[in-house]
């Protein structure tokens, strides 16, 4: 098995020497054929995506599990739609910047380019096949793919439609690969090879990136777990407060960006959160509480443990903490945050931009919910997930998250004294 990886990762890197310097049209018709071809294959994708459906169900797999792995009109029409869009976007790649005439006359300035071979690991959603795939390709970069076992049917499906559109653009099959076993062992064999992969991104829950971070060798762009916070404050506008607390908590409630604890000002506690309670109860929002907030709940809620909070639930529950202040939310946040996302509601500026300058993380919000933390919804288009490292990127990573700048240089015969 290990010389089939080896043999794959050598293939990846050949195949994004040739990506580096593909002409913008090439990318462009890839991704629209990509785009017919996903369309006229939508019955193959869907008896594909059953077989990982119907395993899940027969290993007892969580509901919250089998949303994510299910591949609906909706998701085959949105990832049509990623296809398109991208279609548009500019190609980033030899693009130049920062020019700066030295006094020597050398102009110095910098080039975008690839970042090579991207290994992208994640688990359960088959659409990030699709979204990782078109977004490192039209960045220039060659991916291999590494779903989730309980995806391999949707997963290997998807790879194949990929191969047809990059043979039509004349591109090479194997700028999108997926490794060809569930084995976890591959995964293991693949994160030696730095030698091919440049950079290794994770995306699912936290063993899986603990996992990759222990065992890559070469750079990891972490796609970290998502343990949103939203804090009302003292000034929160009440009428405001239920509508954002329930998108953030059940429009997606398995998403990473979806509400997971809910602070709030002690001194609008008694009076925002009954009405509240009435709002989650209609959602089915399973409330656990402090000590605090469980007395004024009483029996609608039950009483939060130490573990509750900092936890990525991915499920329609919601821990609730009432904070005597500002202070004491930005501490519990830095205490049980994943550097995700987390907003404030507030009326005060001047809390607001304590909180958007002293909370740590991608994404921080005034007034709007945490759903928002999303490349669509940023005006980025498709992403490859919300990077929560800080290098090179923080936050939804769009194609530009994908490249790196390298330094050139125009001369006149200039020499060095």
């Amino acid at each position: 098995m290990d010389e089939n990886i080896i043999a794959l990762a050598k293939n990846a890197k050949k195949a994004a020497k040739t990506l580096s310097c593909v002409s913008a049209e090439q990318k462009k018709i890839f991704l629209l054929n990509l785009a017919d071809i996903l369309e006229e294959e939508k019955e193959t994708i869907f008896s594909a995506n059953k077989q990982d459906i119907i395993s899940a169900q027969k290993e007892n797999t969580s509901q919250a599990k089998i949303n994510r792995l299910e591949i609906s009109e909706q998701v085959l029409a949105n990832m049509i739609l990623a296809c398109k869009e991208l279609s548009a976007v500019p190609d980033p790649i030899g693009s130049l910047s920062s020019f700066e005439k030295r006094p020597n006359g050398l102009l110095v300035g910098k080039m975008r380019v690839p970042l090579g071979v991207i290994a992208m690991i994640y688990e359960s959603r088959p659409s990030v096949t699709i979204d990782a795939a078109i977004l490192c390709i039209l960045a220039g970069n060659a991916i291999i793919l590494r779903g989730g076992s309980e995806a391999f049917h949707s997963n290997t499906c998807l790879t194949q439609l990929l191969h047809r559109a990059l043979e039509i653009a004349q591109l090479p099959k194997d700028a999108a690969q997926s490794l060809p076993t569930t084995d976890r062992k591959a995964i293991s064999t693949l994160l030696t090879l730095d030698e091919y992969v440049d950079v290794v991104i994770p995306r699912g829950g936290e063993q899986l990136v603990k996992m990759v971070v222990n065992e890559a060798r070469m750079p990891v762009l972490k796609h970290y777990k998502g343990v949103c916070h939203m804090f009302l404050d003292e000034s929160a506008k009440l009428v405001d407060v239920p509508n954002l607390v329930i998108n953030a908590k059940t429009q997606y409630p398995s998403a990473c960006n979806s509400l997971e604890c809910l602070l709030i000002h002690e001194k609008i506690a008694a009076e925002i959160l009954p009405v509240l309670a009435d709002s989650l109860e209609k959602e089915k929002v399973a409330m656990r509480c402090c000590g605090q907030a469980k007395e004024i709940l009483a029996e609608r809620a039950s009483l939060a443990t130490e573990e509750d909070f900092g936890k990525e639930f991915s499920d329609l529950i919601l821990a609730i903490k009432i904070v005597k202040n500002l202070d004491d939310a930005i501490v519990f946040i830095a205490e049980h945050g994943s550097q995700h996302t987390e907003a404030i509601i507030t009326e005060n500026h001047t809390n607001a931009m304590r909180f958007v300058q002293e909370v740590d993380a991608s994404l921080v919000l005034i007034n709007a919910s945490t759903r928002f933390n999303d490349g669509g919804a940023l005006g980025l288009g498709a992403e490859i997930g919300i990077s929560t490292s800080k290098l090179h990127a923080y936050g939804v990573m769009g194609v530009k998250e994908l490249t790196s700048e390298k330094f050139i240089a125009f001369g006149q015969g200039q020499v060095r004294v």
